[in-house]
């Protein structure tokens, strides 16, 4: 079994507190652990003492020998050993040593009575089966200690495993200036759970030169000793190539509702024929969103009603001439038959060649009538997600008298 677990809950640790306070009376009971009177104004002057000597709190309630008065409120500390070391064998860091003389005598209960952090983990997971301790590197120094508790309760250490945090691209711990923190920010970023998966299973871990691969794979290959020791950088760049892989192999109805969610967040709702456009679109928008939100912003030209806003440097391209040719073209297009990108291709460039044109010349105007200038494929491509009958419609709202 692996930890740690979520103890972190009030509800948890409240539960468990028997278990908690058992543990305690033992290593009171062996003369591993000790009630410490230590009032606040004299720890902080041993603190003050320990600080200028170099060493660390000890407290002269550690050797105290005769009675106690019940009346008064104490802390139990672990009787840590003054001499020798304590060894973590660690399986990303390796063998690191601990001089005992270095490490205090840790807090196990509060005045309250309740159990701290190091000594409710090591409880819980001795009473779980936590054979395997995996979490982040900050947390190493924790193991020292925590391995003294499990040594002073005589219950076997359990292996240890501290991986490197992730730090953002510049190398500083990552935080909020990084752009995400939480999996669930990158959820509302547009990263899809799989691609999440592969992108963090690979830092600080690889299977030789592999950088896509699937959960299964990644369970059958990963092995925590081949977990690098040296923290791994955030590399936006990588993230998105993978999302973008995973995006392009992701079903179109599964696309489709994750859009339709990002959308209606923007407070834009589907009409009842928006759900055909949609599975029309994003096939042909996919191959270049690298997030969802870039996915929804791909296909918003198709979902936009008529007649559309024309931003004025479109309408600067809609010059008499160009007018023209728009409108010869529309009655090509009302003609064709298949609608689709192969015919609608060699249609587009066969009306070039009539005009004695290139199709650069036409191309800019027709591309910002179909979108109104928001991000759209290429031209055959945009009018296949529009259909015929709504590309023509725009057309002709582009070069009606009141457009």
């Amino acid at each position: 079994m692996v930890g740690p677990h979520p103890r972190h809950k009030a509800g948890f640790q409240a539960a468990r507190a028997d278990l908690h306070r058992a543990a305690v009376d033992d290593l009171l009971a062996r003369g591993m652990a000790y009630r410490d009177y230590t009032s606040q104004e004299d720890l902080a002057l041993e603190r003050d003492l320990a600080r200028a000597e170099g060493r660390v709190v000890r407290s002269v309630w550690r050797d105290h020998v005769g009675n106690y008065d019940e009346a008064q409120p104490f802390v139990v500390r672990l009787r840590s050993p003054q001499d020798g070391e304590t060894v973590v064998d660690d399986q990303v860091k390796g063998r690191i040593s601990f001089q005992n003389k270095d490490l205090d005598d840790l807090i196990l209960l509060r005045t309250d009575g309740t159990p701290t952090y190091n000594l409710a983990v090591v409880v819980d997971d001795h009473d779980m089966g936590v054979t395997h301790v995996i979490r982040g590197d900050d947390h190493l120094n924790n193991a020292a200690r925590q391995t003294l508790i499990y040594q002073a309760l005589g219950w076997d250490v359990p292996v240890w495993a501290h991986l490197p945090l992730i730090h953002g691209p510049d190398g500083a711990k990552l935080s909020k200036r990084h752009g995400a923190q939480a999996v669930g920010e990158f959820a509302d970023l547009g990263y899809l759970p799989e691609a999440m998966r592969n992108y963090l299973a690979r830092l600080g871990w690889g299977h030789g030169d592999d950088e896509i691969f699937s959960d299964a794979q990644a369970a059958a290959w990963f092995d925590v000793k081949d977990v690098v020791s040296a923290p791994a950088r955030l590399d936006w760049a990588k993230l998105n190539h993978i999302n973008n892989h995973y995006i392009r192999l992701a079903a179109v109805e599964r696309l489709s509702e994750e859009v339709t969610k990002i959308l209606a967040g923007r407070g834009t709702f589907l009409r009842p024929n928006d759900a055909e456009i949609l599975h029309r679109t994003i096939p042909l928008v996919r191959d270049g969103a690298k997030t969802l939100l870039d996915l929804a912003d791909n296909v918003t030209f198709a979902l936009k009603t008529r007649p559309l806003y024309l931003p004025e440097k479109i309408q600067s391209l809609l010059t008499d001439e160009t007018r023209g040719r728009l409108k010869r073209l529309s009655a090509v297009l009302n003609d064709l038959v298949p609608w689709e990108g192969p015919a609608l291709e060699a249609g587009l460039r066969a009306f070039a060649v009539s005009e004695g044109i290139g199709l650069g010349k036409i191309g800019p105007a027709l591309r910002g009538v179909l979108s109104g200038g928001s991000p759209a494929p290429d031209l055959a491509g945009a009018m296949v997600s529009l259909g015929q009958f709504e590309s023509l419609r725009r057309i002709e709202d582009a070069l009606s008298p009141s457009a």
